[in-house]
């Protein structure tokens, strides 16, 4: 997947939240879920929308297309976040961290705990590396 991702619409972002609370899924099993009524064949524009967009893609079970995200949500949303910190704030991480901390959308509990995150991330990356350079 790319890492520059086009944007959503919102039935497309509607869509990607199903595929990924359920997936792997059918258009019917989306089109089911949404919360609105379409056409089988809606659904299936959209889900091929979404795999010329890079965030999903299909396998063929017989005759059905059965859908997955190409990325876990996480990873999909850590881009965007990343793509807004290049926008406004010239890359800088920090910045909108404290930015965050300034207008009281993050308090000092969530801090300590995206830290400890942090550190446990960089410490079994640590771990992933040494594992490779040893063999």
């Amino acid at each position: 997947m790319d890492d520059r991702l086009p944007d959503l619409g919102d039935l497309e972002h509607e869509v990607m939240q199903i595929v990924w609370a359920h997936g792997p899924v059918t258009a019917e099993i989306v089109r089911e879920r949404l919360s609105r009524r379409l056409k089988e064949s809606t659904v299936r524009t959209v889900l091929r929308r979404l795999e010329e967009k890079g965030y999903a893609r299909h396998t063929v079970d017989g005759r059905t297309y059965v859908y997955h995200a190409t990325e876990a949500r996480a990873r999909v949303a850590a881009k965007a976040v990343q793509r807004i910190v290049d926008w406004f704030c010239n890359g800088s991480m920090e910045e909108v961290l404290v930015g965050m901390v300034d207008n009281a959308m993050l308090d000092q509990q969530q801090l300590r705990a995206l830290a400890d995150q942090v550190a446990k991330a960089k410490k079994a990356r640590g771990v992933k590396r040494n594992d490779r350079s040893s063999g």
